[in-house]
């Protein structure tokens, strides 16, 4: 993703496709047939092998099944549902690069492209992923999800405090005002220079989606 064109040089972005059918029970399939339609499927067909089983074809974006798609099915049809799919083609798509940025900075490993409807909910969904994973700084982290130059999340996470003044005795106000803005000056020098360490978590955040 990180080696996406500006969206302003690219004609058109075409996704993989794969017909996919789905046996499950009769009881389950209300619940089947919406996790499909909130994965941008279209469905094909619909037939009863018997009264209590049902198949399901659906053409489907690949990128919506192959990260936790099947878990979620195996999961609403407590595993007694199965899918077989295959490969169809490449489709026209309205899709967009989702990036990831840590004061300013971009992170390339969390660059991802998305469909434009689920950009605005990825982004909000992660930076706020990150804000609970990553440690806190001595100086103030800024979390931000852009599309291009537009910003659609950001999260701030707030600097450690640090006591300068604990050993003023007395009211020494000059003194420790100046402390006060001489930590304030180094906190901001930190915050242009310093690299911040992203822990583990952070990229299995940004692997990891939510269910739509």
């Amino acid at each position: 993703p990180s080696h996406l064109p500006a969206a302003a040089e690219i004609q058109e972005v075409a996704e993989p496709f794969v017909r996919m059918e789905i046996h499950v029970p009769n009881d389950y399939v209300g619940n089947v047939l919406k996790l499909c339609e909130d994965k941008r499927g279209i469905q094909k067909d619909l037939r009863y092998l018997t009264s209590a089983r049902v198949i399901i074809t659906y053409e489907m974006p690949f990128a919506e099944i192959v990260f936790d798609f099947f878990d979620q099915l195996k999961s609403m049809t407590r595993g007694f549902a199965s899918l077989d799919y295959e490969f169809l083609g490449f489709t026209t798509s309205n899709l967009v690069k989702l990036d990831i940025l840590i004061n300013g900075e971009v992170v390339d490993a969390m660059s991802m492209i998305v469909h434009r409807d689920k950009a605005y909910r990825h982004g909000r969904d992660l930076a706020l992923k990150l804000k609970n994973v990553i440690p806190r700084q001595l100086f103030e982290v800024i979390i931000q999800a852009c599309i291009g130059n537009k910003v659609v999340a950001r999260e701030r996470i707030p600097p450690m405090r640090k006591n300068v003044t604990a050993k003023c005795y007395g009211g020494d106000i000059t003194r420790k005002r100046k402390l006060l803005e001489k930590q304030k000056e180094g906190k901001r020098r930190m915050k242009k220079m310093g690299n911040i360490e992203l822990p583990q978590e952070a990229f299995l955040a940004a692997l990891q989606k939510d269910n739509d």
